[in-house]
């Protein structure tokens, strides 16, 4: 039976433990940004710690109000490789973090060359022979190699936010129930082996059976067809780390965003791994949660 916890303390891997070789007033932090609340909460904590920050804002993805929050701000499409790249060095950043989500989708539709519009860098690396293949995990170390071989190292965003991973037990009022825990211990599994294999982050699950497992369209939208295939509604979603997750990017995300979507599509349970997932608002996500009758529950 699962219970309420106590929180879990981090451990003592906090920004201030790595200010002195990772980030520092002196020198600007880079920050590549997509779309959702992490490149703002981020750019909001640096601001407060008194760290410049430039900003790459990823066109048709990146919150324009990022623009008012760092020091200094480029819009660049995803195709632009390149061209952030050499913003960046002329900038003379070191070390850079990405935050925030890339609609991958974009990758696909139709004369997509003539939509994105990619430079010579991208080109050359989207046709890399090297990359045995376009999962996130090889499409985004590949971009992170490209910027080493460069100079720019990426850290994860994190080292300067280690209070917006969750932290385990049950937090919000309505704990689930034994069938929803069976279900929470069923999606777990399919979720965990999902990550292996670099496909998703999350599935949603009733009564034991898979309603609809999370791809390229993002975990959203997978809420949101879990609920057009069980017109009853009452599902868990399971949402975890990759077991081979890398800290500096696609790091599993929850917050306002997410409750709304499952309230839309009824679900009823919203499971997380603890110390692995970006909780953003967390205060105001489980408000939300508890006025819907939604279980928010981190392992």
């Amino acid at each position: 039976m699962m219970t309420r916890t106590d929180p879990v303390p981090l451990a003592a891997n906090t920004f201030e433990g790595h200010l002195s070789r990772v980030f520092s007033v002196s020198e600007p932090v880079g920050l590549l940004a997509g779309s959702g609340r992490f490149p703002v909460v981020f750019a909001e904590k640096a601001r407060r710690l008194g760290i410049s920050v430039v900003c790459v804002g990823i066109r048709n993805e990146a919150p324009e109000e990022l623009i008012s929050l760092v020091d200094r701000f480029l819009w660049a499409g995803i195709g632009k490789l390149g061209k952030v790249i050499r913003y960046f060095h002329h900038e003379g950043i070191r070390y850079a973090v990405m935050a925030g989500k890339i609609h991958k989708t974009i990758i696909f539709s139709p004369r997509r060359i003539f939509h994105l519009l990619p430079d010579l860098r991208m080109i050359r690396f989207w046709y890399s022979r090297r990359r045995k293949d376009n999962r996130d995990d090889s499409l985004l170390l590949g971009i992170i190699d490209e910027f080493a071989s460069e100079g720019i190292e990426f850290r994860s965003a994190l080292e300067l936010c280690p209070e917006l991973l969750v932290k385990a037990g049950i937090l919000t009022q309505r704990p689930p129930t034994a069938r929803e825990e069976e279900d929470i211990r069923f999606g777990w599994e399919l979720a965990k082996e999902m990550g292996r294999l670099d496909v998703g982050q999350s599935v949603a699950v009733k009564e034991r059976a898979v309603l609809a497992v999370e791809a390229i369209e993002g975990t959203d939208r997978a809420i949101a067809r879990a609920g057009e295939l069980c017109s009853s509604g009452d599902f868990v979603v399971v949402k975890v780390a990759k077991p081979q997750q890398d800290m500096r990017f696609d790091v599993p995300t929850v917050g306002v965003s997410t409750i709304r979507t499952m309230r839309r599509a009824g679900g009823r349970v919203l499971a997380v791994e603890a110390g692995k997932t970006i909780f953003i608002d967390q205060e105001e996500t489980v408000a939300l949660a508890n006025r819907y009758g939604i279980t928010i529950v981190a392992l």
